[in-house]
C-alpha cells in the first residue's frame, strides 16, 4: 500500500500541484516569520553586546532630576581615582537633529541624538573610531557618524546645522566616526560635541547623565559594580555592561516577538484557508479514483489500509510543500529584512538565522496540516464498497449525512449568532469573550452550511446567466450547483479571507470616520504646528504669533503629574487662545474654568477614579515633589486631540522641569499662511506645519494605513483561495472530459466552453465573497458595539464602496483562476474526450 500511495502521488502530480503550492505558501508565512524574528533577536543581542563591549560598569543618577541633575564632576573624579578603575568617562546626551544641506532632518524620522566626546589620556574615546578628522575639542565643533555625514553630503570642515529645542545652530564638522552604538546601527543620527558644550546643551554645566567605567586588570565587572555600589549614594544606579546589554537586547527581542505574534496569527489564517483547498483536492481525487479504490478493496485491502494510503499521499504532499515553504520563507525573511531599509531604518548586521526549531516547525506544520485536511476524504475513500469496481459512478453522499451536516450547521450558526449578539449587548471583558466565542461558532457554522446555501443563492442568479450569456451561462449555473460540497469547499476559502477583511474594514472605517468627525468638531484651528524632531520652543510660538493674519496661537505643552495619587499625562495650554483653537466636548462643567487654574479631565478617567466637577484633588507635578490642590472644573469626552488631563500652562510651568512644547494651534483671519508660517520658522528643520486636511490626517489618517497593512497580511490567504478555485476547476474539467466532448459534438464551440468555465468560476467566487462580506459585516458590527463606549462619536459605517470593490476583485479572481482550466477544456479533442471513462 505504501508503494501504491507513492505511485498515486507521481501519477497525479499535476493535480496535486496547487495543493503543494498552498501548503508551501502557508509554511512560508510561518517559517519566514520565525526566521525574521530569530534574525532580528540575534541581531539586537549581538549589536547591544558590541555597544557595551567597552563598558564594564555604568553609573547613573536615579533621583529626581530637580534634586539630582546627574553625576557631578567631583563624583566622576572620585570614581576615576579608585584602584580597581582603569578609566572613567562622564557621558551626557540628548536630542540633536542634524539637517542636510536642504534643511531636512537626517535619520529615520525620529529626533537624532547628541552626545559628548570624552577622550581619555590617549586622546581617544573608546566608543568612537574616527575615519576622518578628529573629535570635537572646542565649542563650535561637531562630529557626525559615518552614515549621517554621507546622507548629508558633509566633509570635514563643512558647516553643519544641528537642531535642538529652539533655532538650529551651526557647527564646523571636525570629524567623521564609526560606532557600535545601537541607535546608530538602527539608522538614527549621532552628533558629538565637546563635553562643556554637551553639558550646556543637554543637562547642566559640571554634571554628567551617567559615567562609563572600565575595570582595572584583574578586576571583574561584577566586583567593580559591588565596590562602586558601596561607595556611591543610594540614589545612584550601578549596573554592569552585560546587564545593560541584556536589558536592551530583551527590549528589542520583545518588540520583534510582538511583531512575530501578529504575523503568526495571519499565518494561521493562511493555513486554515489551505485546509479547504487540501480537503477539496483529496475529496475530488478519491471520487475520481472510485473504481481504483474499490478494486483495492476487492483484492483484500482493508478500510484502514485505504485510509492509510491516502494519508501517505497527503504526507508526501505535505513534506514537499514544507520543504519548499521553508526555502520560500527564508527568502521572504531576507526580503522583509531588506525592505526595512526602504523606510529609512536599518536592521542589525548579521546573517539570516534558521534554527532547528524553525525547520522542525515548518515540517510539522506542513505535514500535519495536510494530513489533517486529508483525513476526512481518506475516511470517505475507505468507505467505497468493493462492488463499486464494477462501474465508475461516483458515489454521492447519503441523504442522512447531508441532513446531519445541515442540521449541525444550522444549530451552530444560530447559536453562535445568539452568543455574538449577547456579547455585543454585555460589553466589557465578558462581551469580548462572548463575541470571540460566537465568531468562531458563526464562521464554523456558515462553513458547514455553505454547500446547502450555494444551491438557492446561485439558483437566484441563474436566470441572469441565461439571459446574458445564453447556453454557456445556463450550463455554468447548472455546473456550479451540481456538486454543492465541491462548490462550498471552493467558496469557503474565499469566504474566510473576506470575512476577516470585511470585519476589519467595517471596524477600522467606522473608527476612522468617528475619530475624524470628533477631530473636526474639536479642532477649530486652521493650522497645527508640531515638533517632528527638535526645534519647537516658546520662541517659535512667539514668532508664529507675530505672523500677520494669525489671530490666536494656543501652545500645548505635554507633561505628567500625580493627580489624586494617580500618574496622568497632561496637556498644558494657554486658556485664552485655547478656547479659540480647541472646543473640548465638555460633558459637565465648563472649558472656561481653565482660566481660573482649574483642571479638566477626560470622562473615562473621571469614571475610573470617581472624580466629578467641584472635587479638589491633590497634585504633584512631573518630576518634582512640589504639590498643590487642583479643583475639577470640567469633564470632557476622551479624544485623540488632547491628553486625559488639561490644565493651564500657568499652573504647570513654575513647578515642572519635564514639560515639552509639542504643538501650537493657530487660528487665522481666513488667509492662506503656509509660506508666511514657514518663513517665521526658518532655521528650525524639525517643525511641521499642518493645514486643516493635514490635521485630520494626523489624527485619523493612521486608520487607513492600518487597514492597508491588514489587507497586505491577508493577501497570502486570498492567494491560497485563488489556488483553490484554480484547482477545483482544473479537476472538475478532468472529471467532465466526456461531458465537454459531448457538448462540443452537439455544437458548443471552444469559445462557448471557455465562457462556461469562466462563468462557473466567477459565480463560485462571487458566492464566496458575498458570504464572507455578510459574515464579516455582522462580526464587525458586534466588535464595534463593544468598543464604542471607548470611542467618542462612534456610529456604524458600512463601506459600500469597499464591498463593491471586493465583489469586483472576487469576479476578477474567478476569471484569472479559470484561465488555465478553461483553456484546457476548450483544447480537449472531441472524440478522445467522448471515449474517456
Amino acid at each position: 500500500m505504501f508503494r501504491t500511495a507513492l505511485r498515486n502521488v507521481l501519477a497525479h502530480k499535476s493535480r496535486l500541484l496547487m495543493t503543494v503550492l498552498a501548503v508551501m505558501l502557508g509554511v512560508a508565512f510561518v517559517s519566514g516569520t520565525l526566521i525574521f524574528n530569530d534574525t532580528l533577536s540575534d541581531g539586537y543581542r549581538d549589536q547591544t553586546a558590541k555597544s557595551y563591549a567597552h563598558v564594564d560598569v555604568e553609573v547613573r543618577a536615579s533621583g529626581p532630576s530637580d534634586q539630582v541633575p546627574g553625576i557631578s564632576g567631583k563624583a566622576l573624579n572620585e570614581i576615576a581615582r579608585l584602584d580597581r578603575v582603569a578609566g572613567a568617562a562622564g557621558r551626557v546626551g540628548g536630542i540633536a537633529g542634524v539637517a542636510d544641506k536642504d534643511g531636512a532632518l537626517i535619520g529615520t524620522g525620529t529626533p537624532g541624538m547628541g552626545a559628548n566626546f570624552a577622550p581619555g589620556k590617549d586622546g581617544e574615546d573608546p566608543l568612537y573610531v574616527f575615519t576622518k578628522g578628529s573629535g570635537p575639542s572646542r565649542p563650535g565643533q561637531v562630529a557626525l557618524d559615518e552614515d549621517t555625514a554621507e546622507k548629508g553630503g558633509y566633509e570635514v570642515g563643512d558647516t553643519v546645522r544641528v537642531a535642538f529645542r529652539g533655532p538650529a545652530k551651526t557647527y564646523e564638522l571636525s570629524g567623521v566616526f564609526t560606532t557600535d552604538d545601537t541607535w546608530v546601527a538602527l539608522g538614527d543620527s549621532l552628533a558629538l560635541f565637546d563635553t562643556p558644550t554637551a553639558q550646556r546643551l543637554f543637562l547642566q554645566p559640571g554634571y554628567y547623565e551617567y559615567v562609563t567605567v572600565t575595570a582595572a586588570p584583574g578586576t571583574s565587572s561584577t566586583e567593580l559594580a559591588a565596590t562602586l555600589g558601596k561607595l556611591l549614594p543610594d540614589d545612584t544606579d550601578v549596573k554592569t555592561g552585560q546587564q545593560l546589554a541584556d536589558e536592551r537586547a530583551k527590549g528589542g527581542a520583545s518588540d520583534a516577538s510582538t511583531l512575530s505574534a501578529i504575523l503568526l496569527a495571519f499565518a494561521a489564517v493562511a493555513l486554515f484557508v489551505s485546509v479547504f483547498l487540501i480537503a477539496n483536492t483529496f475529496t475530488m481525487l478519491a471520487a475520481q479514483r472510485t473504481r481504483e479504490l474499490a478494486l483495492l478493496r476487492a483484492v483484500g485491502a482493508s478500510r484502514r489500509q485505504v485510509t492509510r494510503s491516502v494519508l501517505i499521499e497527503a504526507m508526501a504532499v505535505g513534506t514537499v510543500g514544507a520543504a519548499g515553504g521553508l526555502g520560500l520563507g527564508a527568502a521572504l525573511a531576507a526580503v522583509a529584512r531588506s525592505t526595512v531599509g526602504v523606510f529609512g531604518a536599518k536592521n542589525p548586521d548579521g546573517p539570516l538565522v534558521v534554527t532547528a526549531t524553525t525547520v522542525l516547525v515548518a515540517v510539522v506544520v506542513g505535514v500535519l496540516v495536510t494530513m489533517l485536511a486529508a483525513w476526512l476524504p481518506a475516511r470517505r475513500a475507505a468507505k467505497i464498497p468493493p462492488v463499486a469496481a464494477i462501474g465508475s459512478a461516483h458515489l454521492p453522499a447519503t441523504t442522512r449525512s447531508l441532513l446531519v451536516r445541515n442540521l449541525f450547521g444550522t444549530i451552530v450558526t444560530l447559536g453562535g449568532a445568539a452568543v455574538v449578539v449577547a456579547g455585543a449587548g454585555a460589553g466589557g471583558s465578558l462581551g469580548k469573550g462572548l463575541v470571540g466565542l460566537g465568531a468562531v461558532l458563526v464562521v464554523t457554522g456558515v462553513l458547514v452550511l455553505i454547500p446547502l446555501l450555494s444551491r438557492p443563492v446561485i439558483t437566484v442568479v441563474q436566470p441572469l446567466l441565461r439571459a446574458g450569456f445564453g447556453v454557456s451561462g445556463k450550463l455554468a449555473g447548472q455546473n456550479a450547483v451540481r456538486s454543492p460540497r465541491r462548490t462550498g469547499a471552493t467558496a469557503s476559502a474565499l469566504a474566510i479571507g473576506l470575512t476577516l477583511v470585511s470585519a476589519m474594514t467595517v471596524l477600522v472605517t467606522t473608527v476612522g470616520q468617528s475619530t475624524d468627525k470628533v477631530t473636526t468638531d474639536i479642532v477649530k484651528a486652521d493650522y497645527m504646528v508640531r515638533d517632528s524632531g527638535a526645534g519647537l520652543d516658546t520662541s517659535a510660538a512667539a514668532a508664529l504669533r507675530k505672523v500677520p493674519g494669525v489671530t490666536a496661537a494656543s501652545e500645548e505643552q505635554q507633561t505628567w503629574m500625580q493627580l489624586d495619587g494617580i500618574q496622568e499625562d497632561v496637556s498644558a495650554v494657554t486658556p485664552a487662545d485655547f478656547d479659540k483653537a480647541i472646543s473640548l466636548p465638555v460633558v459637565s462643567g465648563s472649558q472656561g474654568t481653565l482660566e481660573k487654574g482649574q483642571v479638566a479631565v477626560a470622562d473615562d478617567e473621571a469614571r475610573a477614579h470617581g472624580w466629578k466637577v467641584g472635587d479638589t484633588l491633590p497634585a504633584i507635578y512631573g518630576d518634582s515633589d512640589k504639590s498643590r490642590k487642583l479643583t475639577v472644573g470640567a469633564v470632557f469626552e476622551s479624544n485623540e486631540v488632547v491628553l486625559p488631563v488639561v490644565v493651564s500652562a500657568d499652573v504647570i510651568d513654575p513647578n515642572s522641569a519635564s514639560t515639552t512644547l509639542s504643538k501650537v494651534y493657530l487660528k487665522t483671519d481666513g488667509s492662506t499662511l503656509e509660506k508666511a508660517l514657514a518663513d517665521a520658522l526658518a532655521g528650525r528643520p524639525g517643525i511641521k506645519i499642518d493645514d486643516r486636511q493635514a490635521i485630520r490626517d494626523e489624527f485619523s489618517g493612521a486608520f487607513g494605513t492600518v487597514l492597508n497593512v491588514l489587507y497586505a497580511l491577508l493577501a497570502i490567504s486570498l492567494v491560497i483561495a485563488v489556488l483553490g478555485v484554480v484547482n477545483t476547476l482544473a479537476m472538475s474539467v478532468f472529471e467532465r472530459q466526456r461531458e465537454v466532448g459531448m457538448l462540443r459534438a452537439v455544437g458548443l464551440d471552444r469559445r462557448g466552453v471557455t465562457r462556461m468555465i469562466q462563468l462557473e468560476a466567477v459565480v463560485i467566487s462571487l458566492f464566496g465573497a458575498a458570504m464572507g462580506i455578510a459574515v464579516g459585516t455582522f462580526l464587525g458590527w458586534a466588535v464595534g458595539d463593544i468598543v464604542k463606549a471607548d470611542i467618542p462619536g462612534y456610529a456604524l459605517v458600512l463601506p459600500w464602496d469597499r464591498f463593491g470593490l471586493f465583489l469586483v476583485l472576487a469576479a476578477l479572481v474567478g476569471l484569472l483562476a479559470a484561465m488555465w482550466p478553461a483553456r484546457s477544456a476548450a483544447r480537449l479533442d472531441m472524440l478522445t474526450a467522448i471515449k474517456t471513462e
